[in-house]
Formats: structure tokens, C-alpha cells, sequence
């Protein structure tokens, strides 16, 4: 099995810290990037980070992560709330998949509460802010070291 987890990040991402960052907060995506890698590290795990606005893209990395990797930490932005393509790319995966938002969807507007990346999804957080990444990828090696759910 691969040691590497895939943290995948979907549309305006790239603007983490200059978009809305009341909502949003000020860290760069650049700083979530360095914040998975310190945390994986601490695992013995390795990280593939990667931003797309082009939903086709997102889809090529779950493909290319869904088998044999150490699972993949989602985060699609707006297609969380649109793209059953992604849902069916995720329902794909042999590994598992956390699903992560920065923000409480569900203390926003009403069409951010449904996610089509939960259908797939071993687990979610949502609200942490970019600590929620942290989170995910503690989540993730807890799953591999054979621990229950």
C-alpha cells in the first residue's frame, strides 16, 4: 500500500486568504499545503497536494488516488454542492475519503447544505477552519494503524 495521501482541492481554493477570509480566514493555500505535509510527516506519510478549478481534473487525481493509496482528504469547494460526476469518481475509491470544509456549510445559505461528496464520504468535518486538514489527515492514519471508525 501507498503511503502518500491525496489532499485535493477544488475551485477558488487558489484564492484561500484573499477570498472572503471572514469566512475563510487569512491562511494561504499555500500554508494548508505546508500544514498537511508537517502533519502527514508526523505519521510517516507523504502527501500529494493538489488544486484544480476544472472539475476534469479533480476526477483524474481520485482516479489516479483511489486505489492503493493512504486515502484522499477532499475539500471540492462549490462542486461539493453540484457535481454528481466527482460523487461517482469518489465512488470509486477503495480508500478511504474525508471530506473537508473550512467553513460550517451549515451555518450558510441553503443550497450549501447538501453534499454530494458525503454520499462517498467515510467522514467530514466542517467549520475547523484550515485546521479541519490537520484533522482529516490525524483521521486518516488513525484508519490505517487499524483502529475502528
Amino acid at each position: 500500500m501507498n503511503d502518500t495521501i491525496l489532499v485535493l482541492n477544488g475551485p477558488n481554493l487558489n484564492l484561500l486568504g484573499k477570498r472572503q477570509p471572514e469566512i475563510y480566514g487569512h491562511e494561504t493555500l499555500a500554508d494548508v499545503e505546508n500544514l498537511c505535509r508537517e502533519t502527514a510527516a508526523g505519521f510517516g506519510l507523504g502527501v500529494d497536494f493538489r488544486q484544480s478549478n476544472a472539475e476534469h481534473a479533480l476526477i483524474d487525481a481520485i482516479h489516479a488516488f483511489r486505489v492503493g493509496s493512504a486515502g484522499i482528504v477532499i475539500n471540492a469547494g462549490a462542486y461539493t454542492h453540484t457535481s454528481v460526476a466527482i460523487l461517482d469518481a469518489l465512488n470509486t475509491c477503495e480508500v478511504p475519503v474525508i471530506e473537508c470544509h473550512i467553513s460550517n456549510v451549515h451555518r450558510r445559505e441553503a443550497f450549501r447544505h447538501h453534499s454530494y461528496v458525503s454520499l462517498a464520504a467515510t467522514a467530514v468535518l466542517a467549520g475547523f477552519g484550515t485546521h479541519g486538514y490537520a484533522l482529516a489527515i490525524r483521521h486518516l492514519a488513525h484508519l490505517r494503524a487499524g483502529r475502528a471508525a
